[in-house]
């Protein structure tokens, strides 16, 4: 049985982009409730536009309510759940068990995904949580490739495990975090996390004030607790033979050609696995295409060590730039950077290979011919057409690649 792909949305745009781009399925957030506050989200009418456009193309879409919640939450989640019970997504993913017996007993029919950071890593926690409505398990990011396969050796059929398969990872124990709620007072386990892990540390001495010393020789800075990005694409094989239903792309807050590379490259991933072909090692360009830090496989191999983190790199790297996407209207883009004519792009589209094509020639809406495409959001006609809901990127030269890594 082939794994679910599982993509993120973290609004409307994002969420068609992953359907478009090959995702069995999505998540997304009502704008209370989820661990991504600060994600545009969605609100009611967006909610029931997203699930009858996900629903419309085949796809699923799964709704998280994952906060760890205090009383005044629990006393708007009854009319919440309610609201689910009518919009009808695929699935609620839950951490906390109050809010959990809420949606038991306010939205009985919708299945309950338990978060992953209910950090749920043995076979005892996962039968009490199936005893109490679990059908599906996203398991805690700390569990190897062989734990996985001993907890579904052991699990009824009727459960189904989810893992994280790519994207940023948390310092903290299944992103059980209390460093941001401590430094600036914005909860993690709410949603509101400042990211604190990712910034540049220094150490102090209290009787000299305002001078910081850096804790390695580096010029670039020290970033004890920042994490590698995190990418499975490779292990594929491995997780479905150990029992892996869904593989989850973390990313509610990248962007939008973020969404569409990665579910791209895991969906191709996944056709050649289904179709019996070995993986194919160029699809490891297109997750190095989006914003990334360095990758690792995390916990999937054992304990990765220091090889998860990366103190001497908190910055992301980037090797291409979006310049424009698909109009809507055949030969025409929305410009999203400059570029010109004469130069040569490279066009990424739903089910092909991403492909190099030169752009002789630009025009604008009153059919005026142009050397640049150089106004933010401005429509511009091509010479050609390209295929719906296409993206043209630019590659970075080798010195700005250089630079970038530098910079990270």
């Amino acid at each position: 049985m082939s794994m679910e792909l599982l993509a993120p949305a973290g609004n409307m745009e994002k969420l068609r982009y992953a359907v478009w781009y090959g995702a069995d399925a999505v998540y997304a957030a009502y704008r209370s409730f989820g661990l991504r506050a600060a994600s545009e989200n969605f609100d009611r009418e967006q909610l029931e536009q997203a699930i009858g456009f996900c629903h419309g193309s085949g796809v699923k879409i799964y709704i998280t309510v994952n906060i760890f919640p205090d009383q005044r939450d629990l006393e708007q989640l009854p009319e919440f759940f309610q609201m689910m019970a009518a919009l009808k997504p695929d699935g609620l993913i839950i951490a906390d068990l109050g809010v959990l017996a809420l949606a038991r007993r306010y939205a009985p029919e919708l299945p309950i995904h338990i978060s992953t950071q209910a950090n749920v890593t043995n076979y005892e926690a996962a039968m009490v949580l199936r005893e109490l409505g679990a059908k599906r398990i996203v398991l805690a990011r700390e569990m190897s490739l062989a734990d996985i396969a001993a907890l579904r050796r052991k699990l009824p059929a009727d459960v189904e495990l989810e893992v994280f398969s790519h994207g940023a990872m948390c310092v903290a124990y299944s992103g059980r975090c209390l460093l941001s709620a401590a430094l600036t007072g914005r909860s993690g386990n709410r949603g509101a996390c400042a990211q604190p892990c990712r910034w540049n540390y220094a150490l102090a001495e209290e009787t000299r004030p305002g001078q910081y010393f850096p804790i390695e020789e580096d010029g670039r800075g020290t970033y004890l607790f920042n994490s590698r990005d995190l990418c499975l694409m490779p292990y594929l094989k491995e997780l479905q033979e150990a029992g892996v239903a869904s593989l989850k792309i973390e990313g509610r807050m990248k962007s939008f050609y973020y969404v569409a590379c990665v579910t791209q490259a895991y969906r191709r991933a996944l056709d050649d696995l289904a179709a019996g072909r070995p993986f194919d090692p160029a699809l490891m360009d297109e997750v190095r295409a989006v914003s990334h830090r360095d990758y690792c496989t995390g916990f999937l191999l054992g304990d990765p060590g220091p090889e998860g983190q990366n103190p001497l790199n908190g910055g992301y790297l980037r090797y291409t730039d979006v310049v424009a996407v698909d109009a809507g209207r055949p030969g025409w883009v929305i410009q999203k950077n400059k570029f010109s004519a004469g130069e040569t792009l490279w066009v990424v589209a739903p089910a092909q290979k991403p492909r190099p094509v030169r752009v002789e020639r630009l025009w604008d809406e009153g059919g005026l011919p142009l050397e640049s495409a150089s106004h933010a959001e401005m429509p511009v006609r091509l010479e050609m057409e390209l295929p719906p809901h296409a993206i043209l990127r630019r590659e970075r030269r080798e010195e700005q690649r250089n630079q970038n890594e530098r910079k990270a």
